[in-house]
């Protein structure tokens, strides 16, 4: 587990779907054999700026219309030929709909194929629950052969998918469309099977990804006026996890908090209570979407309305110590 690498700024907000395009750009001018392959959402996802970047880097960008399934199939194909590829579109059609190509094309055969869909979580907003992707980290996270990277921020997504492409084989970055304070410095690297201990303390660990890492950092400062120490660990990547630094610190603090922007079920909460089971049992807590699809509405109402800000975390840290 790495160390305490912030530069936090909750003034300087930004996407993480941002941080694609650009750094695409950013790898070809390094030499890398990068490729998008989206499926009618450049803009969006900005794969649009990664095209724009050099007139040859036009080249590289393949717009597949509305079909995902074929997305992912042309993504393998180029990968066979030695190419990078990595595949926009939204979070929910990315996933769900191309989801038997990811297994058995991509995943079953160890493709260099990168999933990086945008616009994952309650965090689309006022797009609805039926936009609002909140299984894909458990189903990427099923499927064999696949990592799972779930940034926090601008500068963590742009290390993730540097992290993806030099890394073979299959890689799932999950991306948001909201803008996210700053947390991590520019030029942060990431590693595959790592995590980053953001803030440290005594009295509880609480392990979090993505857009929860802000939430629960500002939960810790609340805790922290009542008395209570919290250990935040950036669990930003899900598979494979960091097991020894969750179970580490829990023996440290003897219970453990889980925030994530996604379904209880199958993903960071229950990858952290498989590993505690095993290992080191504690008390656990678990802050996430309860078996439900989102609504229409502002991502930081929503993050109230559906039990994931900071209040939530502090409640649910508290009921751990027997203070709720």
């Amino acid at each position: 587990m790495s160390g305490i690498c912030l530069e936090m700024d909750a003034s300087v907000k930004k996407a993480t779907r941002a941080a694609f395009g650009p750094t695409l750009a950013e790898l070809a001018d390094a030499g890398m054999p990068v490729v998008a392959v989206d499926a009618d959402l450049t803009g969006s996802t900005t794969t649009a700026k990664f095209a724009a970047a050099k007139p040859e880097y036009a080249d590289r960008l393949f717009n597949c219309g509305i079909a995902e399934q074929n997305m992912v199939g042309i993504a393998a194909g180029l990968a066979l030929t030695g190419q990078i590829a990595f595949t926009g579109s939204f979070a929910v059609f990315g996933t769900g709909r191309a989801y038997d190509q990811i297994r058995n094309t991509v995943c079953y055969s160890r493709l260099d194929v990168k999933i990086c869909p945008t616009h994952a979580g309650i965090s689309v907003g006022p797009d609805g629950g039926s936009h609002q992707m909140l299984e894909d980290v458990a189903l990427m996270r099923a499927i064999p052969n696949m990592r799972v990277l779930v940034p926090a921020d601008y500068h963590a997504a742009c290390a993730a998918i540097r992290l993806a492409a030099a890394t073979p084989g299959p890689v799932y970055i999950r991306m948001g469309r909201a803008s996210v304070p700053q947390v991590y410095s520019a030029g942060v690297e990431l590693a595959m099977g790592g995590s980053c201990a953001v803030r440290e303390g005594s009295d509880v660990t609480i392990v979090a990804n993505g857009v929860e890492i802000k939430e629960a950092l500002d939960a810790a400062e609340e805790l922290a006026a009542r008395g209570i120490e919290a250990e935040v660990i950036d669990a930003f990547c899900v598979k494979p996890l960091d097991e020894a630094a969750i179970i580490a610190s829990a023996r440290k603090t003897g219970r453990v908090v889980v925030a994530e922007e996604h379904s209880i079920m199958g993903g960071l909460g229950d990858a952290v209570a498989r590993a505690l089971a095993a290992e080191h049992p504690v008390p656990c807590a678990f802050v996430g979407m309860r078996d439900t699809f989102g609504k229409s509405g502002e991502f930081d109402e929503l993050m109230r309305h559906f039990g994931l800000d900071a209040g939530a975390i502090v409640n649910a840290a508290l009921g751990l110590r027997g203070v709720a």
